[in-house]
């Protein structure tokens, strides 16, 4: 492994990790209780949480609270609590089209987050290991291809509903940063007809209220082309068009799995990579601890080692 994939090596090794689920929380009102899987180092108190919001794809499981091992485990080994919910609109589901809130259910995925959070005593009390050792005051949101859409309304993006025209405001003062990862950008004339057809709420995408900090990840190669006309630059609008505190990470070569970060030998992979998915997981968990512990080194220290590598991965800009 490169040096660049150790950027965000942290300072004490890794421990081992205790992963529950299905944890099972009720949800009256939604189609079906909402399930998540609870990823967390055996020891260790005081542990920040990160809520992570997963894709759409065509595998049947990597889209719910089992996919997105090559993170969940990292950050989990290196002291986040990590819960990972099962969306409405994951094909493990297979929900009928005509289901309230009906895919791609851009609505319910973010409410799935703060419904998390409301419950996090029930989320201890289904995994006793983690009684009175979660950190509530350190909460990130992280989520990536459709889910960072749902990671960006929690931070403060807006839009309108494309149904009633009311704009829509699902931002939870709870959560303080995010990482957003092949996340969608602006919509109007960025995107493609098959898109408006199909997300007709991208149209409305409004990155100028997401005041919290963030970390936009892209690949430079990611151009999405049955969504938007604009290539991979699409992948930075929520960094562009957002005000600061935000970084972007743009990634050289990679396509929109980010070299594979939704599972391990995903199928779906077009740039599989695993030292570019330990890098990427490297250094979302470097962002996050200094974003949630002020004063932490973390970041700066994954940063200045990325950019001194012979080859690097990536680079990264700040504002």
């Amino acid at each position: 492994m490169s040096d660049t994939a150790r950027a965000a090596t942290p300072l004490s090794p890794p421990s081992p990790v205790l992963s529950v689920g299905p944890v099972v929380l009720p949800s009256p009102g939604r189609a079906v209780d909402l399930q998540v899987r609870v990823s967390a180092p055996t020891a260790g108190d005081g542990l920040p949480v990160i809520l992570l919001s997963h894709g759409l794809g065509f595998s049947n499981h990597l889209s719910s609270l089992n996919g997105y091992a090559p993170l969940a485990q990292l950050w989990a080994a290196h002291g986040f609590v990590v819960i990972q919910p099962t969306h409405l609109d994951s094909r493990t589901l297979g929900l009928a089209s005509d289901t309230p809130g009906a895919p791609p259910h851009w609505r319910s995925r973010a409410e799935d987050m703060t419904r998390i959070i409301d419950q996090l005593d029930a989320v201890e009390a289904a995994v006793p290991p983690l009684a009175g050792r979660l950190d509530r005051g350190r909460i990130a949101v992280a989520g990536h291809s459709m889910g960072g859409h749902t990671a960006s309304l929690l931070l403060g993006a807006r839009l309108t509903d494309p149904l009633d025209g009311t704009e829509v405001d699902l931002a939870d003062p709870r959560i303080t940063a995010g990482v957003l990862l092949a996340a969608p950008g602006r919509g109007g004339d960025a995107l493609t007809a098959f898109t408006v057809e199909n997300y007709a709420f991208f149209l409305t995408t409004d990155f100028s209220t997401m005041t919290a900090p963030a970390l936009v990840v892209a690949g430079d190669k990611d151009d999405s082309a049955f969504l938007t006309v604009r290539g991979p630059s699409w992948h930075a609008d929520p960094y562009t068009l957002s005000p600061g505190p935000k970084s972007l990470l743009t990634l050289f070569g990679a396509e929109h799995g980010l070299g594979g970060i939704s599972g391990y030998d995903a199928a779906e992979t077009t740039d599989e990579d695993p030292e570019r998915v330990t890098a990427v997981a490297r250094l979302t968990q470097a962002y996050l601890r200094s974003a949630l512990h002020p004063g932490d080194s973390a970041w700066q220290v994954a940063q200045d080692v990325l950019a001194a590598g012979s080859e690097p991965l990536g680079r990264v800009e700040s504002k």
